[in-house]
């Protein structure tokens, strides 16, 4: 179920990239016509800032690299606005790429592969074993915690055009609801997860999940959150206080 590393030498230049809409308030500040910034842009504000951005910055991104590479891939969408990424490799076979639900790695979708189970499966999502169901049209991921709570997430198969991905990211980058940031931590014997959601973070590992304390004001938690993704503080603080302002006018 393991991707090829044709696909995986590419997927690793994302590691350190975590998933977040703090880039997305802190852009909507900033003059354009376009929210949605185009890959260029996006490495400017990651060498300048460290920022990666959203699920749809980070399925351009990739989609991006995958093609400069000579490989062939398209998007795909959930129900509920999140978007991911099919790359074939050279033999031709399919895989999942998430980078924005932060997945550990890619994972083969081609149910005629001779290595294709729908097992439960380990190391391929940080704190949660995942198993596949793929049928014509839609794939369904089930995720199990340590706790045995399950849940469900389904995939249209459907290839998504640049255009379509292009205008569903300009939908989305227009949108604020809360401040986000999910990052996977590549630790010595496991791959842990982090994450920011709107002023509570934990750390959730292969058999637990770990609460840290409540801080008191945004510019403590600007610092946590920059230590943890290496997002400039001075961005992370001026996109909580879009989001505080926000949150006020409703």
């Amino acid at each position: 179920m393991r991707a090829t590393q044709d696909i995986l030498q590419i997927w690793r230049k994302f590691n350190d990239f975590p998933m977040e809409t703090i880039t997305k308030a802190w852009y909507s500040q900033i003059a354009s016509d376009s929210k949605q910034r185009t890959v260029d842009l996006m490495k400017l504000h990651r060498d300048k800032y460290g920022t990666s951005g959203n699920c749809f910055d980070l399925a351009i991104w990739l989609i991006d690299e995958v093609r400069k590479n000579n490989l062939n891939c398209y998007a795909i969408f959930t129900p509920h606005s999140h978007v991911a990424v099919v790359v074939m490799n050279e033999e031709g076979s399919k895989y999942l790429c998430d980078l924005g639900d932060q997945w550990i790695e890619p994972i083969l979708i081609d149910r005629n592969h001779n290595e294709y189970n729908e097992d439960y499966l380990p190391g391929f999502f940080p704190g949660a074993h995942i198993k596949l169901k793929v049928q014509a049209n839609h794939l369904v991921v089930t995720y199990k915690r340590p706790n045995g709570k399950k849940s469900n997430q389904r995939f249209d198969l459907t290839p998504i055009s640049d255009n379509e991905l292009l205008a569903a990211g300009e939908k989305t980058q227009r949108k604020l609801s809360t401040p986000l940031l999910e990052k996977r931590l590549f630790l010595d014997q496991q791959v842990a997860h982090w994450e920011f959601d709107n002023y509570r973070s934990f750390t959730s590992f292969e058999t637990s999940r770990e609460e840290e304390i409540q801080l008191v004001n945004m510019e403590e938690w600007a610092n946590r959150i920059s230590n943890k993704s290496g997002i400039s503080e001075e961005v992370i603080l001026k996109s909580l206080r879009v989001y505080s302002m926000k949150h006020q006018r409703k």
